[in-house]
């Protein structure tokens, strides 16, 4: 008998596992906290890497989709110093492995591939319990309950499901980031626009950064990065934008005009992004009937794998089941004993890219890495 299994969390990795489940003739349900599929920003530009991302549409069935999303250009690169000085300008020749493409886009070819039935929007869960015999009920905050013979935790940095497993929790890394957008910034912020070129613009420092991305249709998306302790940030009133952007600006004081600007002409209110891991080679011993996926799994600091290992765990763990359709303990533990050390390569590697980006040699440290000097 194939198994029917339900995945909590309607994002890349969940859907993506939904949607290889399905090429394979195995039936999945999606449970999803947010009410419809666009009732919010699904974030920025995502570069989807070879051996994992793309590897993952592939198995979905889902690369030409894809390909006809990518944005041309978006992977030239630039890093700055502090004072506009443009130190690294690789351009887009078109010949990269990483295309960029928009992260709500590459969701809706994922939610277009699936039956309309098969994510259930609204639905937010408030605890799940074990019932013996591999089976787990799931509760939802309206009340209603649902039986699982296989659960997957695609859910997120604050999974529900993962205590099921693991008594780890995702703690602050010392760095968080804070967002804002600039719209048709050719022609309304020009000289921000030039500054971060056609694809991504770094500008760092030891312990902070301005980073930004050209997206579809002239709109700049800016992170700011600072290594600050939590308490700092809560001393700023994110309610009262301008406040905040002044408040977050005066760290860059003395940095060159077109790179604060990113910051002060933001379009919108700037959103506080605390960033938080899980410790280094998370593992959990096989529990009958139930395993993660995504962030749920390996929540790192951000490298441009996160996406990227979502999706490749929802492959995986996919065409395990669809090869063990009777033995799904031997699915899972086939899955976990491959993930395992993916998720402490990719956390090693996340936190040196956080070294590289924010340590005491920031910017040159990440020059050397785009140019092999590493």
């Amino acid at each position: 008998m194939t198994p029917d299994v339900t995945i909590i969390g309607a994002g890349l990795g969940g859907l993506t596992l939904a949607r290889v489940l399905r090429v394979h003739g195995i039936q999945a349900t999606v449970y999803e906290t947010e009410p419809s599929p666009t009732a919010r920003e699904q974030g920025g530009m995502l570069d989807i890497h070879e051996r994992d991302g793309q590897a993952a549409l592939r198995a979905a069935g889902l690369i030409d989709e894809f390909r006809a999303l990518v944005l041309e250009g978006r992977e030239a690169t630039r890093v700055l110093d502090r004072d506009g000085t443009v130190l690294l300008d690789m351009p887009d020749d078109g010949t990269g492995g990483r295309p960029e493409v928009q992260r709500g886009e590459l969701r809706r070819i994922l939610l277009d591939s699936l039956p309309v039935d098969t994510v259930r929007w609204g639905h937010k869960v408030t605890g799940v319990r074990a019932l013996g015999g591999s089976r787990h009920e799931v509760a939802f905050a309206d009340g209603t309950t649902v039986v699982a013979n296989l659960l997957v935790g695609a859910d997120g940095a604050w999974s529900r499901v993962r205590p099921l497993l693991s008594d780890a929790t995702p703690e602050y890394i010392g760095t968080s980031l804070i967002e804002t957008y600039l719209f048709d910034a050719d022609t309304r912020h020009p000289a921000g626009a030039k500054t971060v070129g056609g694809g991504a613009m770094s500008a760092l420092a030891p312990g902070k950064g301005i980073l930004a991305h050209r997206e579809s249709g002239g709109t700049v998306h800016t992170y700011v990065a600072l290594s600050k302790p939590q308490d700092w940030f809560t001393g700023i009133d994110f309610t009262d934008p301008a406040t905040a952007t002044k408040r977050i600006v005066q760290e860059f004081d003395g940095w060159a005009p077109e790179l604060t600007a990113l910051i002060t002409d933001g379009e919108t209110a700037p959103v506080l992004r605390t960033l938080n891991a899980l410790p280094p080679g998370h593992r959990w011993d096989r529990v009958p009937g139930v395993t993660l996926l995504g962030d749920a799994a390996h929540l790192t600091p951000p490298s441009g794998e996160g996406a990227n290992l979502a999706m490749y765990d929802g492959a995986e763990l996919g065409k395990a089941i669809a090869e063990h359709p009777e033995d799904v303990e031997a699915a899972l533990t086939a899955y976990e004993q491959a993930l395992f050390p993916r998720s402490a390569a990719a956390a090693t590697e996340a936190a040196r890219i956080q070294d590289i980006c924010f340590g005491d040699n920031a910017p040159h440290s990440l020059i050397d890495m785009f140019t092999g000097h590493a």
